[in-house]
């Protein structure tokens, strides 16, 4: 019972301090339990605090009273209570009466009980004092939990009774005490300070500084990293009010990590709401410091950034384009901000301050490399003041640096694929691929160093990838006679350069074929640079496929190209190349592809010299087996471009098998037999090819009977590509051409199973130059009886060959003609054509 009489004051305390109105309402929570606490929780609770008197007490609200009133009758009530019992009696209509002594007034009139408002606040000064004592002793890295937890929430709802009570807070120095309850082992007592630090500084710069000292604010920061926590939460909630001091913007900014987990917090999906809004209203705080705005900007919060770079002074500006040309962006951000800033880049790019110039630049060239973005800085109008410093001497002109980074810009919008023939760039509305634009990029690639040559060339590259330019560019390089000087690049030292020179030089092969080849057969040895490139015995590489894609985009039957590859010894290294990415030995890369498939063609070139009278494309193409090469290529499943090639090269090569097949030597008859031939048996020679009637082999007269290349042929028949089908029939029909035994041809067609897919491609609805060459093989095919009164009952061949008959050219109505002859769709006599020969 001792106890029980020792805390009957604090017992009455809770029991009549409930409401917002008292200063010390809900400063203990009422399950306090005596025997569960530590001998200083005991003494810290066991304090002397006055009672609460009765005269504190106001009757209407049971609470202590602020602003005692009396009445004329010398009650006395808290103001804001006895003027509401007042103003209910005369809404009501009812008599106004003392509500205590319920007697009827005479005089509405309230006299402050000034005396007792004094005592109130004196006796609430020394019980508050006391409580604070009592906190001070709890908030201690050794007091209980709930301890600590009480004391917490009594200061709590100290600030939030009244906010001036906060001075109190801080000149009992318990803010440091609060702080240092962050570092408490129980997740309650935690969360608990962070909840109080945030009330006790809410709209209070003073107890801001406070946090500001020491390494509170770091110990703050960590509770970010605690995913999905009431802490988090709470720290967020503490952050945002702490940014609103300036010098706390800067403090919170500096320590390590805290602008990354907040721009992660405010654009997450997975945060709760509130957390959410209120990391992202401290970092609208915090972009009140520059160096947060540049942390934010690195962390992919770029708009504060853009603000400033909109909005700032012209230092900052400055300040924010230099910083913006260092980021690293992602593609959809470099759309952003060209959407967001690119006109005013622009605009700091025509200033006369070189500095402006340069930042903008380097912020230009960040964000110019995507397509999308280049896109919205075209149209923002980026080109005209690009080319103006590349082609403006004088006082005011770019130094050299500078023009490479505007080389640069104009060669990351370029390729985005825009169509630069209608967009204006000069003063006489000349564009990029005016003649005079042309010529000047010419003149500049052949008067400044490799760096802003190699940016030019990037250029012309992106301008000759687009089928609306490149015949301007193409007409513009001719006039201006640089082709030589173009191709002279190839032996540049330096890959990068190399590189964009070659992929120029292969994007002009198909219009400047000739004028290139000329360069190339010349004597200054572009050509085995070229080669020495392609053959480089490292990893496959962009500037291998492009150089090797050059060679092979050269004009096919120029022997005196294929003559000078052949003295350089290509050809036999080519091949091994080849052989080497079949067999897997050459390491992979995303140019293994293109890299193939331009050896392969280069190869196939060597097919369109066979007739040469040197005899050494022959040679190569014996020693090699070539014809064994193509037929493994046929395939290369998935390489398109490499079946079509290699069927066409086995084209060649069949068609050479005529004039190479040796036809056998027939013994001299003796005497008798050369008088009376009929006692003679004429010789039996075996081994003769069906065909070609004569000594055959795939190695020495190119054959493509063995090899069983014509069955692989006969599968691309049915390939999805037009030009690899093309090509297959192409090859298969050498087999049925005039010179050979056709009806053998045909015979061997059988035997592969393709008679009826070389129909197919007939029926199908293909290419006219495919339908041309189906429309001839079929009427080979149909000179064999068998075939042709099998056909004869085919409605559908029938159709397809008088569609040709009706629309095809002059030599394929002829051959259709024929060919429905053959089935009786066409009387002989119709005489309609002259005869075929």
């Amino acid at each position: 019972m001792a106890h029980a009489e020792e805390l009957s004051p604090m017992l009455k305390l809770e029991r009549f301090q409930q409401g917002t109105l008292n200063l010390m309402a809900g400063s203990w929570d009422g399950n306090y339990d005596p025997g569960s606490q530590s001998d200083d929780s005991l003494h810290f609770d066991r304090l002397h605090i006055e009672p609460i008197y009765d005269a504190f007490i106001c009757p209407l609200t049971k609470q202590v009273m602020r602003d005692p009133v009396t009445l004329e009758n010398g009650q006395t009530f808290e103001r804001d209570a006895i003027e509401k019992w007042f103003r209910e009696c005369r809404e009501s209509r009812r008599r106004l009466v003392c509500p205590l002594t319920l007697r009827e007034l005479r005089s509405t009139e309230l006299n402050p009980s000034i005396a007792l408002r004094n005592t109130i606040e004196e006796w609430k000064a020394r019980n508050e004092a006391a409580q604070l004592d009592m906190a001070r002793k709890s908030l201690s890295a050794g007091s209980p939990e709930n301890d600590i937890l009480q004391a917490l929430k009594f200061v709590q709802q100290l600030c939030l009774n009244n906010p001036s009570n906060k001075h109190v807070i801080r000149n009992a120095e318990l803010i440091p005490s609060i702080a240092d309850m962050l570092k408490s082992s129980s997740r309650l007592v935690r969360s608990k300070a962070l909840e109080t630090l945030r009330i006790v500084v809410e709209d209070d710069p003073d107890n801001k500084e406070i946090i500001a000292e020491g390494h509170t604010v770091r110990t703050i920061v960590k509770f970010l990293s605690h995913e999905q926590s009431k802490e988090r939460e709470e720290a967020v909630s503490l952050l945002h009010e702490l940014s609103k001091s300036e010098l706390l913007c800067e403090k919170i900014g500096s320590v390590n990590g805290a602008i990354l987990m907040l721009v992660g917090m405010a654009s997450s999906n997975s945060e709760n709401l509130l957390t959410v809004e209120s990391a992202d209203k401290t970092l609208e705080n915090l972009a009140e410091c520059e160096n947060n705005v540049r942390q934010m900007a690195e962390n992919g919060r770029l708009h504060p950034l853009l603000t400033l770079l909109l909005e700032g002074t012209p230092e900052t500006k400055l300040s924010m384009a230099a910083f913006l040309g260092e980021l690293v962006l992602n593609n959809d951000v470099k759309v952003y901000v060209a959407r967001t800033a690119g006109s005013s880049l622009i605009n700091l790019m025509k200033s006369t301050n070189m500095e402006s110039r340069e930042a903008a630049l380097k912020a230009l060239n960040q964000i110019s490399s995507d397509e999308s973005s280049a896109k919205v800085l075209i149209e923002a109008g980026v080109l005209p003041p690009l080319v103006k410093d590349l082609f403006t001497v004088g006082s005011n002109q770019l130094p050299m640096r500078l023009k490479e980074v505007s080389a640069t810009i104009l060669a990351n919008v370029v390729s985005s694929g825009y169509d630069f023939d209608s967009i204006p760039v000069g003063p006489d509305n000349q564009t990029l691929v005016s003649e005079e634009i042309i010529h000047n990029l010419l003149h500049l690639i052949s008067n400044t160093g490799p760096a802003i040559e190699c940016r030019l060339f990037q250029v012309l590259v992106g301008l000759t990838s687009s089928q609306t330019t490149v015949s301007s560019v193409v007409s513009a390089i001719k006039s201006s006679g640089a082709t030589i000087s173009l191709v002279q690049f190839i032996e540049a030292p330096q890959r990068d350069l190399r590189l964009a020179s070659i992929k120029l030089l292969q994007n002009l092969s198909p219009y400047m074929g000739h004028e290139l080849t000329g360069c190339l057969r010349g004597t200054s040895g572009q050509l085995g640079s070229l080669i020495r490139v392609i053959l480089e015995n490292i990893a496959i590489t962009e500037e291998q496929a492009a150089a090797v894609g050059l060679l092979a985009d050269l004009p096919e039957r120029d022997v005196g190209l294929t003559r000078q590859i052949l003295n350089e010894g290509a050809f036999e290294l080519f091949i091994s190349r080849v052989i080497r990415i079949r067999q897997g030995e050459t390491r992979g890369s995303r140019f293994m592809t293109p890299y193939l498939e331009g050896l392969v063609k280069v190869l196939a070139r060597i097919t369109f010299a066979l007739s040469e009278e040197s005899g050494s494309a022959r040679a190569l193409c014996r020693e090699h087996n070539v014809v064994s090469l193509f037929i493994d290529l046929l395939q290369a499943n998935g390489l398109d471009k490499v079946q079509m090639v290699s069927a066409m090269a086995l084209e060649n090569l069949s068609q050479e098998s005529r004039n190479l097949t040796k036809l056998p030597e027939l013994p001299t008859p003796g005497f008798c037999a050369s008088i009376f031939p009929c006692l003679s048996k004429p010789p039996v020679i075996t081994g003769l090819c069906r065909v070609h009637r004569g000594m055959c082999s795939m190695k020495e007269t190119f054959c493509i009977l063995e090899g069983h290349a014509v069955e692989k042929l006969v599968e691309l028949l049915d390939h999805n590509n037009d030009q690899v089908i093309e090509a297959s029939l192409a090859a298969l029909s050498t087999l049925l051409e005039d010179g050979v035994d056709i009806e053998q041809g045909v015979q061997v067609l059988m035997d592969a199973e393709g008679i009826k897919p070389v129909f197919d491609v007939l029926l199908e609805k293909r290419t006219e130059s495919l339908k041309r060459r189906a429309v001839w093989a079929v009427e080979r095919l149909l000179r064999t009886e068998d075939i042709a009164y099998e056909v004869s009952g085919d409605p559908n061949v029938g159709l397809a060959l008088v569609d040709a008959f009706q629309h095809g050219d002059y030599r394929t109505r002829q051959i259709a003609e024929h060919a429905l002859k053959h089935v009786d769709k066409i009387p002989n006599f119709s005489g309609i054509f002259p005869n075929m020969g």
